[in-house]
C-alpha cells in the first residue's frame, strides 16, 4: 500500500509534469481517489467535517451568491446564486433546492466525507465545501464567489468541524461494481411500451426503468415507435447553438449517482475549445467534454400536460452525461419552439 509520503511525492511530481491538471484527473492518473488527495492536506487549509449533510445545506443562505459544482466524468455543470429553500423528505434521504437559480435534487444514500478547502488560484483565495461519496469521488462542491460573507462560511465550518484533523481516510475500494443488465429476452416489452405511452409525469420514467430492471440505453432501444430516436453525437452542440440564436429558454440537468444539478434559462456566450463544449455566461458555466459521447437520443414522455422532449447524452458505459428539456414548470404544455428546434436536430 502506497503511504501518504509517496502518493505526495507522486502528486507533487505530476503537478510539476501537468499544472494544469485537475485534482480529479489528478487521482485517475495516480489510481486513488480525488478524497485521498485533497486529504494531503488534512489540518493545512484542507478541514474534514463531520455531522449531518442534509442540516449543514440548510445553512448556507447566509453565505449570500455561491457557485454551485456537480459533474460526472465528462460533463462539469456551475450555477451562482443564494443557496435557500433546501428541504428533504421525512425519514429519507432524497431531497431539493428549488429555486430560479439554485436549482437541485439530492440523493443521499452515499453522502460519505465532507471537507472545506481553502486554495489559492491565481490571485485568488477560493473557500468552499466538497462532499463525496464512500468511493472517495466528489459528489457537490459549493465555492464562494467575490459577493459571499466569509465569515459566514467560517461560521459553519467552525460548527461542524471534526476533532481528527490528522488521521487519513483510506478507500479500500475506489472501483464501483458494474451494473447487471437484464437480457432483452426477459423483458416484457410489450407491458413496457404500454405503461411508457401511460405515463402521466416525466418522474415516473425512472421507476417505470426499476419495475422491468432496464438499463436507460437499453430501454430506449425498447421504445414504442415514435417515443425515441437517435441523433447524430454532435446534435447537442447543435442544440446549444439553436437555443442561443433563439434566445430560447432550455433546462440542463448534469448529475452523478448522488446530486443533479439543473440551470433553467437562455444560453448565450458559446465557447468550442480543445475537445469540450463550454458555455461560459455571467451565472451558468457548461463544460462538456465531447469525444466520449457515444449516443444522443430524442425523447417524447407521456405527461398530463402533454407530451415532453427531452435529450438524453450517455458515454459508451449508458452512462449519461447530460440532459436537456425546453423550459417548463408543471400544469403547462412545453413550449412549441424547443419542439419545432428538436425537430429540425439531425
Amino acid at each position: 500500500m502506497i503511504t501518504t509520503t509517496q502518493l505526495q511525492a507522486q502528486y507533487e511530481a505530476l503537478k510539476k509534469e501537468q499544472p494544469k491538471l485537475r485534482i480529479r484527473n489528478a487521482a485517475a492518473h495516480l489510481g486513488v481517489s480525488e478524497l485521498e488527495l485533497l486529504e494531503l492536506k488534512l489540518g493545512k487549509n484542507v478541514t474534514r467535517l463531520e455531522g449531518g449533510w442534509k442540516a449543514l445545506l440548510k445553512e448556507l443562505e447566509p453565505l449570500g451568491k455561491i457557485m454551485a459544482l456537480t459533474r460526472n466524468d465528462y460533463c462539469v455543470h456551475e450555477r451562482k446564486g443564494i443557496y435557500k429553500n433546501v428541504s428533504f423528505m421525512e425519514n429519507h434521504n432524497m431531497g431539493v433546492a428549488v429555486n430560479e437559480d439554485i436549482d437541485i435534487r439530492f440523493l443521499m444514500w452515499d453522502w460519505a466525507y465532507a471537507y472545506a478547502v481553502t486554495m489559492e488560484r491565481g490571485n485568488r483565495i477560493l473557500h468552499s465545501f466538497q462532499f463525496f461519496d464512500s468511493y472517495g469521488e466528489a459528489i457537490h462542491k459549493i465555492y464562494l464567489t467575490p459577493q459571499s460573507d466569509v465569515a459566514a462560511y467560517q461560521k459553519v465550518v467552525d460548527k461542524y468541524k471534526a476533532a481528527d484533523q490528522e488521521t487519513s481516510t483510506f478507500i479500500a475500494n475506489r472501483i464501483r461494481p458494474t451494473k447487471e443488465m437484464t437480457p432483452d429476452e426477459e423483458i416484457d416489452v410489450e407491458g413496457f411500451q404500454e405503461d411508457w405511452k401511460n405515463l402521466k409525469d416525466t418522474h415516473d420514467f425512472f421507476p417505470l426503468l426499476r419495475k422491468y430492471q432496464l438499463q436507460r440505453v437499453q430501454a430506449l432501444n425498447m421504445a414504442p415507435k415514435g417515443y425515441a430516436y437517435q441523433l447524430d453525437k454532435q446534435a447537442i452542440v447543435q442544440m446549444f447553438e439553436k437555443a442561443a440564436e433563439q434566445e430560447l429558454p432550455i433546462m440542463v440537468f448534469v448529475g452523478n449517482r448522488g446530486c443533479i444539478q439543473i440551470h433553467t434559462g437562455t444560453v448565450k456566450k458559446l465557447v468550442p475549445m480543445e475537445g469540450w463544449f463550454n458555455v461560459m455566461d455571467p451565472d451558468f458555466n457548461l463544460h462538456l467534454q465531447t469525444a466520449p459521447i457515444d449516443q444522443v437520443w430524442v425523447t417524447k414522455k407521456p405527461t398530463l400536460d402533454g407530451h415532453v422532449t427531452g435529450i438524453e447524452v450517455y458515454d459508451a458505459d449508458g452512462e449519461m452525461i447530460v440532459q436537456c428539456f425546453g423550459k417548463r414548470k408543471p400544469g403547462k404544455p412545453e413550449l412549441e419552439n424547443w419542439r419545432s428546434l428538436v425537430a429540425d436536430l439531425k
